[in-house]
């Protein structure tokens, strides 16, 4: 009998169990990476095992949320994490080197891998064709002390794409929104949703991480596309293609449930406050005043998103009222971008250039002002979210 992706990556890192809906599976895992908001208990409880050194393939300890150093608790914190790193063997990425999904897409996310993070939105590495899961800090502690990874084996659900994005104005962003508008926050629990179908020609690795990003908001374990030529062609322009493998469901594979989008006819999708299932076509609040608009996150930082957002803006200036804050998700997209002269178009026009952090999305800065309209590229929109 076929098996789907979810399966084949299961299998190939199963320690224990059986691949049966609801019953406990043990996993090998091949990477960890931690975030300061979280990261800081996580290796505590791993320092407290007594162990001399991580015990998984590859372990990274990222700094992207708690940026604004006010006093000396972020700065000590960051020590920390910086030595407990050096440590026990694991990677660390300091303040300004980007956001962790962004940076470890770009440098560690690889076909067919199993990754943990210490943050919800870890299945971002499912647009390389991974499996991306977020967890606590204990479960993190644990898997680097060398145990295996259990959960309930969920179901798993085939999103069958068709057709292609009416670009540029249709995105990925409105792929995920709308699905979230179909299914709602709860619609994923329980769930990994795998990406299939024609339409996936038509997604860059990038666009599949947002759409894989948003996947958490469904409330699934994680998200997973296929690894094709969209995926080789990503890894080549990052300098990895010997991490390529194709990666992809045999005909007659099984699923709990098939869902087909069409995306050509998907339209631009906006999420209302206060949840992210609260969706609407962008065209039914026309006229609506805007206060201000912030680009950037997890989940739509990359290059790609960042030129758009360039070509868009030159030559152009923001209107007035409006406040723009953009935070490129990584020092590289930072790099790129400076190098091409899009960072002088984006600040000729009048946007705040934020550092490569979480930034706005989490509070740490920009939050709008009373009754003020906030358009973000984000993942959340929760009330008391993003400093309000």
């Amino acid at each position: 009998m076929g098996k789907n992706i979810v399966e084949k990556i299961f299998e190939a890192h199963l320690a224990y169990g059986e691949l049966k809906t609801g019953s406990p599976v043990g996993l090998k895992v091949d990477q960890v990476y931690t975030q300061d908001a979280t990261g800081t208990m996580a290796w505590l409880q791993f320092e407290a095992m007594g162990l001399d050194r991580v015990k998984v393939p590859l372990a990274v300890s990222y700094i992207d949320h708690n940026m604004v150093q006010s006093n000396f608790m972020n700065p000590d914190d960051h020590k920390f994490l910086q030595t407990v790193a050096a440590k026990y063997g694991a990677y660390f990425s300091r303040p300004g080197n980007g956001i962790c999904h962004q940076v470890h897409l770009e440098q560690f996310a690889a076909p067919g891998k199993i990754a943990l993070g210490t943050d919800s939105h870890t299945p971002t590495g499912g647009g390389m064709g991974m499996i991306a899961i977020g967890v606590g800090g204990l479960d993190a502690a644990t898997v680097m002390g060398g145990s295996p990874f259990e959960l309930n084996m969920p179901q798993v659900v085939k999103i069958n794409l068709s057709g292609k994005l009416q670009r540029p104005w249709v995105t990925a962003m409105d792929v995920i929104l709308e699905i979230l508008r179909r299914l709602t926050v709860k619609g994923g629990v329980g769930k990994i949703m795998e990406y299939g179908g024609p339409g996936v020609n038509d997604l860059s690795v990038p666009e599949r991480a947002t759409i894989t990003n948003m996947g958490a908001e469904l409330g699934a374990t994680t998200s997973v596309f296929p690894s094709d030529k969209r995926t080789k062609f990503y890894l080549n322009a990052v300098g990895r293609p010997s991490e390529w493998a194709e990666l992809k469901s045999d005909r007659g594979a099984k699923y709990s449930e098939v869902i087909d989008i069409d995306l050509a006819a998907i339209e631009p999708m906006i999420a209302q406050p206060h949840s992210p299932d609260n969706v609407v076509t962008v065209k039914s609040l026309s006229g609506t005043k805007v206060d201000q608009v912030c680009i950037g996150s997890c989940t739509n930082s990359s290059y790609q998103a960042m030129k758009a957002v360039a070509s868009i803006l030159k030559d152009n200036t923001v209107a007035e009222g409006v406040n723009l804050l953009i935070n490129p998700g990584s020092k590289q997209v930072y790099e790129m971008i400076a190098k091409e002269k899009l960072t002088s178009d984006m600040i000729a026009a009048g946007a705040r250039m934020l550092e490569s952090s979480c930034g706005p999305c989490i509070g740490m800065g920009g939050a709008p002002g009373s009754g003020q309209v906030s358009v973000r590229s984000f993942n959340r929109n929760f009330k008391g979210r993003s400093g309000t």
